[in-house]
């Protein structure tokens, strides 16, 4: 990014940028940690999550009022204003992802005492390292502007949709086949759709990547396979 004439301002640029950088921090441990507690079912690493996102409020925050008073004194253009509005952006989807984590945290703490099945945990716990690897590459390529590393974040949505629809109907078979799981899975399923919209969020941060570089939104519509919806599952004969 080219210097400005008030020093100022590229201070209030790279606030932003420092910022953001924390919030990704702040979102990928609180991630990392969620996905933990629920297969190691450690109520207190799960409390910890749901205390961290605290801090990744206060962070959106305080990029919402910098960013909101940085376009009202410097009135910035080009790639300043996209700048700033990425900034405002990619915030919202960090504090998203934080909520997310955060609900899988309180899942966890209210199945600390039930039954699990510790395979169909693990097809939950794939699910999430695959979109902790979307998250670090979009939060890397948000670093280093690289539009090309951001498509291929883009482009890797599809899978994690493809991905949750098998899981949606492995734990509606487990409830099916068992009673007993019927508790249990229901939590899991909203564990899976909680970890399948964070991957949405990270395509949103790889959109606006794209925009903040080139001022356009990608081309095309985005890869999407959920078809949880309409999922049925036929009882076994």
């Amino acid at each position: 990014m080219p210097d400005h004439i008030v020093s100022s301002y590229d201070t209030d640029l790279e606030d932003l940028r420092r910022s953001i950088s924390e919030m990704g921090g702040v979102a990928e441990k609180m991630m990392t940690d969620a996905t933990e507690a629920l297969v190691r079912r450690d109520t207190g690493l799960a409390q910890a999550v749901i205390v961290a996102d605290k801090r990744l409020d206060t962070l959106q925050r305080e990029i919402e009022e910098r960013s909101v008073l940085l376009i009202a004194r410097r009135q910035p253009l080009a790639i300043d204003l996209r700048e700033t509005i990425s900034s405002i952006r990619v915030s919202g989807d960090l504090e998203r992802i934080g909520d997310l984590a955060k609900n899988i945290a309180k899942r966890v703490v209210a199945i600390a005492d039930q039954p699990q099945p510790q395979k169909i945990v693990l097809g939950v716990q794939h699910m999430s390292d695959l979109v902790q690897e979307q998250l670090k590459d979009v939060l890397d390529a948000y670093g280093s502007r690289d539009i090309k590393a951001a498509h291929d974040v883009w482009e890797r949505d599809g899978a994690i949709d493809a991905l949750y629809n098998s899981l949606f109907r492995e734990l509606l078979t487990y409830m099916m086949e068992d009673p007993r799981n019927i508790s249990f899975c229901t939590h899991l399923l909203f564990c899976a759709k909680n970890v399948e919209r964070i991957g949405d969020h990270t395509t949103n941060i790889a959109e606006t990547i794209e925009y903040l570089v080139t001022g356009e939104n990608p081309a095309g519509e985005r890869p999407k396979n959920d078809a949880s919806n309409y999922a049925t599952v036929t009882p076994a004969a």
